[in-house]
């Protein structure tokens, strides 16, 4: 295969042709996804903000998942270290 035909097949694999009016509906979904009300209050934010604002609440549903997981070890430490009807109730919902 030549160089320009496998640089054509590489680009049309990797950029698919998707339209202005289906940018625009993947970011309105995407805008309806967010909590936050702020971008909410306009009718149309720009792909700019909603994309930003995106990315920052991933980035906030990442640490709360890493919060989430450090109680749940400490939690699963304490529930093998004491034989409580507590221990025995958060084991039970683990399983």
């Amino acid at each position: 295969m030549s160089s320009s035909r496998s640089s054509q097949s590489r680009q049309s694999s990797t950029s698919p042709n998707i339209t202005e009016d289906q940018i625009i509906d993947l970011i309105s979904k995407l805008q309806a996804l967010l909590p936050e009300t702020r971008i909410r209050n306009t009718d149309r934010a720009s792909a700019e903000k909603v994309l930003k604002e995106t990315c920052r609440y991933i980035k906030k549903l990442q640490n709360e998942v890493e919060d989430l997981s450090e109680k749940l070890a400490e939690l699963l430490t304490l529930t093998e270290e004491t034989n409580s009807a507590q221990a025995s109730v958060i084991r039970s919902l683990l399983m």
